[in-house]
């Protein structure tokens, strides 16, 4: 059993004992600090929740929502929604935050509580750690009877999320209409079946076929939207002739798109395609982590901007992009930021503008993605184990590449000219990444293999 404590919230896999999974007392134990938390950093004692569709969610909702009525807050449950829309919401209804009940991309064996400030954002990494201080040791107390919050249940704040996307200027009503868009759907039996075809109808889409869009939590294969798991869409693609394929995980905070021709367009160039589109009507500055393919970057010095780069996690990126004042960001795992709508990822207005640039672009999807730099980032983890010395292993390969230029505001990331690689502890598993970027796939895997043997010539060193 396993039960992370990040910068991305509270996350584990059910079951097991206390301390060890995400069990009952460790959900009581978080989701109280967190009361404790927001109760010194707001007057309001409004909070939102909701969840994505996985088996667990349910028991999950019933616990968190039971504390924190027991700690005198009112709760507004959202129930079955998306990440974003429980992010718009918070400031929606003056909350003082929100929780969103998902593990995001893990299987359906992990939940999470993802914790939400008054302005529907992550809370920071220092707020994190005063939270986990408090829950480790502060002795906590609950209201009486008479003081007990209430609890709410408010329904199709999806459909209020898609208005306001509706409402950007940037979104092309009438050139998604005009192009007659056929489009398969698979949103792996989460809430992205609920919320993607909604949107996709208002977007004048008259032609969606659905695969796995029964909000269900039965994950029917593993629900990070990366190529090797979505070959039932790329199959559908075709077979459907379609003009292109969406793929959303189950919380609905990152894109995938499947080209006509059922190939990835590739998670690494959702962003792009996005920015490209945004840059092309308004110049500005963009901002991804520190993973992120180096495409962005391209894309933006062509429309005449400024790229920055920051330490992985929405959290981080969001604090760049204010800092640099951006006007698109997010993270190469398919998730975008449009600070004109929402500080979060949202795959939701991700792909309406993706369609506003496909339909305003005029051909297949295949041929918009060779618009782009031809980039191929390898995916590579090494599995944690608890004697690992891991900033000890960082410095020695730092040593080892010192000649060459390095970042080390997340881990470490060395340049080769236009090739990069990147190792970093996750934050929502226990395992080192090791991201390798080149022109060539081969290159990329040859350069992220390399630093894998480097790292385990150090670890038998250690041992």
């Amino acid at each position: 059993m396993t039960l992370i404590k990040s910068i991305s919230g509270i996350r584990g896999t059910i079951g097991g004992e206390a301390g060890e999974g995400l069990t009952p007392v460790d959900i009581v134990k978080f989701t109280t600090a967190y009361g404790i938390w927001l109760s010194r950093t707001s007057e309001s004692r409004k909070i939102i929740i909701g969840r994505d569709a996985r088996i667990s969610g349910e028991m999950v909702r019933q616990l968190v929502s039971g504390t924190l009525l027991a700690m005198g807050y009112d709760v507004i449950d959202l129930g079955l929604s998306t990440t974003p829309t429980v992010e718009m919401a918070v400031p929606d209804y003056k909350a003082a935050g929100g929780i969103i009940l998902t593990a995001s991309h893990n299987p359906k064996q992990w939940n999470a509580l993802k914790l939400l400030n008054a302005k529907g954002e992550f809370i920071s990494g220092a707020d994190g750690t005063e939270l986990l201080r408090i829950a480790e040791e502060e002795k906590p107390a609950y209201v009486g009877v008479e003081k007990m919050g209430v609890y709410e249940v408010v329904d199709g704040y999806i459909e209020k999320h898609i208005d306001k996307i509706m409402a950007l200027p940037m979104v092309d009503l009438e050139a998604i209409k005009a192009r007659k868009f056929k489009i398969v759907v698979d949103a792996v039996n989460s809430t992205g079946g609920i919320a993607v075809p909604a949107l996709l109808r208002r977007l004048g889409v008259e032609t969606i076929h659905e695969i796995f869009c029964t909000p269900d939590g039965k994950f029917p294969h593993n629900p990070e939207p990366l190529p090797e798991h979505l070959g039932a869409i790329s199959g559908e693609v075709k077979f459907q002739k379609a003009d292109l394929g969406i793929v959303v995980d189950p919380d609905v905070d990152r894109l995938a798109i499947v080209s006509e021709d059922g190939s990835m367009f590739g998670e690494e160039y959702t962003l792009v395609a996005v920015a490209d589109y945004v840059l092309s009507q308004t110049p500005g500055a963009t901002v991804s982590n520190l993973s992120s393919s180096r495409a962005l970057r391209d894309i933006t010095e062509k429309h005449g901007g400024v790229y920055s780069s920051s330490a992985v996690g929405e959290v981080n990126v969001v604090e760049k992009m204010k800092e640099v004042n951006a006007i698109i960001g997010g993270e190469g795992n398919g998730g975008i930021i449009l600070p004109e709508l929402h500080y979060g990822r949202d795959a939701l207005v991700g792909i309406a503008l993706f369609l506003s640039h496909l339909a305003r672009f005029g051909k297949m999807c295949s041929y918009l993605r060779e618009t782009y730099p031809d980039y191929y980032i390898a995916k590579k983890k090494i599995q944690l184990e608890g004697d690992m010395d891991l900033d000890g292993i960082l410095d020695n390969i730092a040593k080892k590449y010192a000649a060459q230029p390095q970042i080390t505001i997340d881990g470490l990331k060395i340049e080769f000219d236009q090739e990069w690689v990147h190792l970093r502890r996750s934050n929502t598993e226990p395992i080192i990444r090791i991201y390798a970027e080149s022109q060539g796939e081969s290159t990329a895997n040859t350069l992220a293999d390399k630093l894998i043997s480097d790292i385990k010539e150090l670890l038998n060193g250690q041992r």
